[in-house]
């Protein structure tokens, strides 16, 4: 019988679509569950939160902007201080914007660049730092595309490769995942980060897992 606490999963960008189907999958996996998105999404996660715990589960609504490090560091804080720990950072809010380069304003690349770069660096900092701390390892992913946006994108792979080379002395595996499936919903890509925070996935980090039905090989 295993006695050990459960493990405890953040999952950014939750309020709807791949981040909610994920957040869902791990928690039926029997992790706790705190979810997160803009406070302007409150609503939506206290949902997912209520589904949570109707199918069993333990869950927290966190909202907090992830381009900002004290938000990022109250977040984790506040997990650890409902659940005890951090085993599992899933850093899968990002922001889109489809135009082509010669119509991107500055503005434009400031917004994406501080979501989906700096949002996920400070989310695997901070969440590096809880788990070291703990000193029992942990899993950090985070998602890519293949989209317009994707010079943020291709940065968050090479953090991704860096993180991973740095923290794999502390047993903590940090992986990227593309995921525009051509026809999938997003349980696919759930399913997949349902095995990889697994304890027999510690052999794989500093990975991109392209999971995009095939339309573009790597």
């Amino acid at each position: 019988m295993d006695l050990s606490p459960p493990r405890v999963a953040i999952v950014t960008g939750a309020a709807q679509g791949i981040g909610r189907a994920i957040a869902l999958r791990l928690a039926d996996d029997h992790l706790e569950v705190a979810v997160n998105d803009l406070a302007s999404k409150t609503d939506q996660l206290q949902e997912l939160v209520s589904q949570i715990q109707t199918r069993g589960g333990r869950s927290l609504a966190v909202p907090a902007d992830v381009s900002k490090e004290d938000d990022v560091r109250d977040m984790i804080a506040m997990v650890v201080h409902e659940f005890g720990s951090l085993d599992v950072m899933v850093a899968n809010a990002g922001i889109s914007i489809i135009k082509p380069l010669i119509e991107l304003s500055l503005g434009d690349f400031d917004k994406i660049t501080s979501v989906n770069l700096r949002g996920v660096m400070l989310c695997y900092k901070h969440a590096a730092i809880q788990m070291i701390q703990q000193g029992r390892g942990g899993r950090i992913l985070a998602m890519a595309s293949t989209s317009a946006y994707s010079a943020t994108k291709f940065a968050v792979r090479g953090l991704t490769q860096s993180t991973a080379l740095e923290l794999s002395k502390y047993d903590i595996t940090a992986l990227e995942l593309p995921p525009n499936v051509p026809v999938g919903e997003p349980e696919v890509i759930a399913s997949l980060v349902s095995y990889l925070i697994k304890p027999e996935a510690y052999f794989i980090t500093g990975q991109t897992i392209m999971v995009n039905g095939g339309m573009m090989v790597d």
